[in-house]
């Protein structure tokens, strides 16, 4: 097999939330959650074994909605988030909650992953992070570094810092910030820094991108104009401190030292479509490529 070959894999049903379980440190593993409004949602865990150019595949349900984020926990690799939409008094809310995988899932001790998909095991449900004064969830923030005990949730103009307690099954809400402005405000992606022993977030809304100081819960940066259209994703590198690369609907990959945010350091314009997050999974190798 040709070591530079392509590997391709298929999902029934559409998807746009896609992650790597960075707590997986025996295996290069990717969570996707799928898209579907008339059958069960599922989670697909894939392993790709990089020796042999191969992809091994488990499927598990997901049967709370269809799902627009995920997340894995940083510490523990059964647990993770996802951000999923459900109809409440006749309006499509997006919602948010902490899952673990079934313990035969969570070690890698099962047979036969292939058969996963015609038998699915259902998620554990651990928490919820909603609250439903806050609005719809754009997504759902694990602490870089941290023991898997901090989340933060976006949910349309507030940053809402969550504590993990009693082994993730209950969550409580530990400090708030709200993004004030003319007209309906909202966020649309954000990072958690994972320089500054973790006190630094980035957001974006709109066409701006946002720091805040989660110390004080207040903003520290405000790039407007970041893009010219709606910002989609946002990804610190993990070996400078102060660059931030991010991606948005007018087909532009654009890199910012934090220090100077008068005009970005680098900017690309080769893309012929509007980006998101899974184009900002590369960002290490796009960092290192402009910030040596």
């Amino acid at each position: 097999m040709d070591d530079d070959a392509p590997v391709i894999y298929g999902l029934e049903f559409q998807a746009r939330a896609l992650t790597a379980q960075t707590a997986e440190t025996d295996a290069i593993r990717f969570l996707v959650g799928t898209q579907s409004l008339k059958f069960d949602n599922q989670i697909h865990i894939i392993d790709f074994d990089d020796e042999n150019n191969m992809i091994n595949k488990s499927v598990l349900l997901h049967d709370a909605g269809e799902m627009w984020h995920i997340s894995g926990s940083p510490a523990d690799k059964a647990v993770l988030t996802t951000c999923y939409s459900k109809t409440s008094e006749s309006r499509v809310l997006t919602c948010a909650a902490v899952w673990r995988m079934p313990p035969e899932w969570e070690s890698g001790s099962h047979e036969s992953p292939d058969d996963s998909s015609n038998n699915p095991q259902t998620l554990e449900l651990l928490c919820h992070l909603d609250n439903t004064t806050h609005g719809s969830v754009a997504c759902v923030l694990w602490e870089p570094l941290g023991d898997g005990k901090r989340v933060i949730s976006l949910a349309e103009n507030h940053v809402l810092l969550w504590d993990l307690q009693e082994s993730s099954t209950k969550a409580t809400i530990s400090s708030t910030a709200t993004l004030e402005g003319k007209g309906q405000l909202k966020f649309t992606a954000g990072k958690w820094s994972p320089h500054h022993n973790s006190t630094q977030l980035a957001t974006a809304n709109d066409t701006a991108i946002r720091g805040w100081d989660l110390r004080s819960m207040s903003q520290i940066y405000c790039i407007e104009n970041a893009h010219g259209q709606l910002v989609r994703d946002l990804d610190f590198n993990p070996n400078k401190q102060y660059y931030l690369a991010s991606c948005g609907d007018d087909c532009k990959v654009k890199f910012w030292d934090v220090r100077h945010i008068n005009e970005p350091v680098k900017c690309l314009e080769e893309h012929s479509h509007w980006l998101d997050r899974n184009t900002l999974e590369h960002t290490p190798t796009l960092h290192n490529n402009y910030f040596k």
